[in-house]
């Protein structure tokens, strides 16, 4: 994947998601950004395939 881009971004999660992601991450003793990472590895060609916003379906133009 190349070198590893290091920017910094803010992500908000509702607090319920958030203490779930940090109970993850404490059980594998890992961290947050690592989980997270993880998931989104994991996830991202099954997010693909949702619509975007700019997929307009059946509109009365």
């Amino acid at each position: 994947m190349g070198a590893a881009d290091k920017r910094k971004q803010s992500l908000y999660f509702p607090e319920d998601m958030l203490t779930e992601i940090q109970k993850e991450a404490n059980r594998q003793d890992r961290s947050l950004s690592w989980v997270v990472q993880q998931a989104w590895r994991i996830a991202r060609n099954d997010i693909k395939k949702f619509p975007s916003v700019n997929d307009v379906i059946g509109t009365d133009s």
